[in-house]
């Protein structure tokens, strides 16, 4: 069976969209999640929203770090209340979002 023209015209720029669009595929908003934040165990539902809402307002990475480490203090003494132990977190939300470009 023969190929269209059409098709066959289409193909390499197709081609390139999508490679183009797999490449930005990290575009969208950064997500908080259990392996990026710190005490996520330990939040609601709520506490969770907002801070990701929180994570995300911000512009300037020190303005990012202040809020992150208050934040760890905050969770380290909800786990010692309640028990547990945190375990650490491999990379920083505010790096990820300098390294996407959203902090400066």
């Amino acid at each position: 069976m023969r190929t269209p023209h059409l098709l066959r015209t289409l193909h390499m720029p197709l081609a390139g969209l999508l490679l183009t669009l797999a490449a930005t595929a990290h575009a969208g908003p950064w997500r908080a999640d259990p392996d990026n934040s710190r005490g996520w165990e330990l939040m609601s539902p709520a506490e969770r929203i907002e801070h990701q809402r929180r994570l995300r307002s911000f512009t300037d990475y020190e303005a990012c770090r202040a809020y992150q480490q208050a934040h760890h203090a905050q969770m380290e003494a909800r786990a010692q209340t309640s028990g547990r132990s945190l375990r650490p977190r491999a990379r920083s939300p505010c790096d990820d979002l300098r390294e996407r470009g959203d902090l400066k």
